[in-house]
């Protein structure tokens, strides 16, 4: 799926909340709505990755490989990862059919 695919509550808890702090992180969560067929599906891969980053790895090796040129603060990008496990959260909370879809 493309990113326009998206319901605009999952658009505006990943990839607006991700653009706001830095354009490197929209393009990693951009990548991974390709291989995701529904927009539950990319809430849970979004979910997971940011658990695995905040958790599993090296953080700080795991910015080098997100951002460029320009990494950011560290604890400005955890801020940014627990505000958008938080908006996912409150996405989920909204029934699929509920969710605003572009009509094409």
């Amino acid at each position: 799926m493309d990113t326009d695919d998206l319901s605009q509550e999952t658009y505006d808890a990943i990839i607006i909340t991700a653009e706001k702090f830095h354009h490197d992180l929209t393009l990693q969560f951009g990548i991974l709505a390709s291989d995701c067929k529904t927009d539950d599906i990319f809430l849970d891969v979004c979910e997971s990755l940011i658990k695995e980053w905040l958790t599993e790895w090296d953080l700080e090796e795991a910015m080098l490989d997100i951002f460029y040129d320009d990494i950011p603060n560290i604890k400005d990008f955890k801020k940014t990862l627990d505000k958008i496990l938080s908006k996912i959260e409150s996405v989920r909370k909204i029934p699929i059919e509920k969710r605003k879809f572009e009509i094409c």
